[in-house]
């Protein structure tokens, strides 16, 4: 289980990221795992697009890390590498 609080972290784990191009240029360590992650999900099932929460889990982030972890997904969309699609249907809690 995921916890993080504040209403921008908690909208950013119902994004899902999509790799728009296929570059690594000028990009930070994290940046260059996360578009190498992205690459690898195209390799395995065909697809370009990936949950934020499902990411948050496979690099296994700390707390502090998260803030690290979603301003790199910011610069990455910043430069149009990737595309975050809020999804706010996308929450797995059964009402």
């Amino acid at each position: 289980m995921i916890m993080i609080s504040g209403i921008e972290s908690q909208r950013m784990l119902e994004t899902t990221a999509e790799l728009r191009r296929n570059t690594t240029w000028k990009c930070g360590k994290i940046e260059r795992r996360l578009v190498n992650y992205l690459q690898k999900q195209l390799k395995q099932s065909g697809c370009t697009k990936s949950s934020v929460k499902e990411m948050l889990q496979h690099f296994k982030t700390k707390e502090m890390q998260h803030y690290q972890f979603f301003e790199a997904m910011e610069r990455l969309e910043k430069r149009g590498i990737i595309k975050l699609v809020f999804n706010p249907f996308s929450s797995t809690e059964d009402s």
